[in-house]
């Protein structure tokens, strides 16, 4: 079955399953690499990607759930070869050690962001909660989304 989807701005019509997970349809079809493989559960968030502006664990989102929305990866953050604020204040306060589960994290902070441009910490804490992190960098990541936060909010 053919199933036509958009991702990062683009459509691309894929020859799968309607049940197969979107991250496989993202990685091995599209060679996206930035959503990661970690549990398959849905539980550790280096999956995240965003369907309709909204986190959600790809390794368990049927690419049938993609049809007709818009999905944006990390790859899909930067534009005319410039890094995304959230990208640029994770690598300026070094927020990312071994970085496989960044990619996830930084697509649930997008979509914090652009939901509520000025969060609290509690809440930064809350919209990622959903993401593992076993480096212990959580307090880079949470200067890392404030310091996002204030460059977006300069900036628009």
């Amino acid at each position: 079955m053919t199933t036509t989807i958009q991702v990062n701005g683009r459509h691309h019509a894929v020859a799968a399953e309607p049940e197969t997970p979107l991250l496989y349809i993202l990685r091995n079809d599209l060679k996206l690499k930035g959503a990661r493989f970690g549990c398959g559960l849905g539980q550790c968030g280096a999956c995240t990607v965003l369907v309709d502006g909204k986190p959600v664990q790809s390794c368990d989102f049927p690419l049938s759930a993609a049809a007709g929305k818009a999905v944006t990866t990390v790859e899909g953050l930067a534009a005319d070869g410039k890094l995304h604020p959230l990208q640029q204040a994770f690598i300026a306060e070094q927020a990312a050690q071994c970085g496989y589960c960044v990619t996830g994290i930084i697509m649930a902070a997008k979509a914090l962001l652009d939901a509520n441009p000025r969060p609290s910490d509690a809440e930064i804490r809350t919209a990622l909660k959903g993401n593992l992190c076993r480096c212990g960098t959580h307090q880079r990541i949470l200067r890392a989304v404030r310091r996002a936060a204030d460059v977006m909010a300069r900036d628009s």
